[in-house]
């Protein structure tokens, strides 16, 4: 709504409503479980699309100003629904119908008393494996988002039961995210969420409560399986929030925005040329390879950097031992 161009489009198809979801959550809630029922995931920026009698017929989360990588562009989507409403309204005042029929509250299930016993824990591991990604973990398809709760119960019922596919599925999601781009390979910390299936493009966005959550269960995960990645992510992770996110009232601030100098990334995105400059000729080979750069690059000709390599594998690759390794990426 900020930029000239998507303002035209959205005042000259649609009456537009901001909501604050801090000022009334209770609107907010409403339209996050319609976004929910549609895409079947959530989360913020949530653009919903209602009829005149505010019945949501269409909704999604992060778009991009314009179309790239399979993502529908925000521009477009506008123009799109503005062209279909015109030509079909009556399948769209359908389909609101039926979502709105969806939302209405169900009477609660009555209230036995019992503490739910292992079998609801097992189905729980069991809906999460549903939709686990084997390739590249977390849940579901594109945006990904952390999803710390998830995983720290993936992590307990291990704990608990020994279920290995627990196991398996919180670890594979834990190192993925770290080792793409939604964890900030320079200046640590995550990003809000991935909207790639790889964990590679981040909204730039890094939020608290997500930098809060997470670095507890990376802790956690190295608590039960011993992993040194977990227990060093976790440090990184604090050493962010200590150096960018405190506040000099002596509180927390709530999120640093995903844009720079009106720029959404712009600190975040490197050329291998830019790489070989800051780091030097002597080891400009190693942390190119380290940080997954390549001349073409990963996101719009340019690059996001991330981990494709292990330590071990980067040691093998260039013949140097591990320790030299380490000590040349970590300065």
């Amino acid at each position: 709504f900020s930029v000239p161009e998507i303002a035209r489009e959205m005042n000259e198809g649609f009456v537009c409503i901001k909501v604050d979801r801090e000022e009334r959550p209770d609107v907010d809630e409403i339209y996050m479980t319609a976004t929910q029922l549609i895409t079947r995931s959530g989360g913020w920026p949530n653009s919903v699309f209602l009829t005149p009698d505010l019945e949501p017929f269409f909704a999604g989360t992060y778009f991009p100003k314009e179309s790239r990588m399979g993502m529908t562009g925000f521009v477009d989507l506008l123009k799109r629904i503005s062209e279909l409403w015109t030509q079909d309204r009556p399948r769209f005042e359908q389909a609101g119908e039926q979502i709105t029929e969806a939302l209405q509250p169900r009477p609660e299930a009555s209230a036995t008393g019992h503490v739910p016993d292992e079998t609801v824990l097992s189905k729980a591991c069991e809906q999460l494996a549903s939709s686990f990604d084997p390739a590249w973990g977390g849940f579901g398809k594109a945006p990904k988002f952390p999803m710390p709760h998830n995983l720290t119960f993936l992590l307990r019922w291990y704990a608990r039961s020994g279920s290995e596919a627990a196991r398996t599925m919180a670890g594979k999601t834990l190192v993925s995210m770290r080792n793409g781009g939604l964890f900030d390979q320079i200046g640590f910390g995550f990003h809000r969420y991935s909207v790639d299936a790889a964990w590679v493009v981040p909204h730039f966005e890094k939020m608290l409560y997500d930098n809060a959550l997470l670095p507890p269960l990376y802790l956690a995960h190295h608590r039960l399986t011993g992993s040194g990645l977990s227990r060093r992510i976790a440090g990184e992770t604090l050493d962010f929030i200590l150096r960018e996110m405190c506040a000099p009232e002596g509180g927390f601030y709530a999120a640093w925005d995903a844009d720079s100098e009106g720029v959404e990334g712009k600190y975040y995105i490197w050329s291998r040329e830019e790489v070989a400059a800051v780091v030097g000729h002597e080891d400009a080979d190693l942390v190119i390879a380290a940080l997954g750069v390549t001349p073409a690059g990963n996101f719009e000709g340019a690059n996001i950097l991330t981990r494709p390599w292990s330590r071990t594998e980067l040691a093998e690759r260039f013949r140097l031992p591990g320790e030299q390794v380490a000590q040349t990426l970590a300065a």
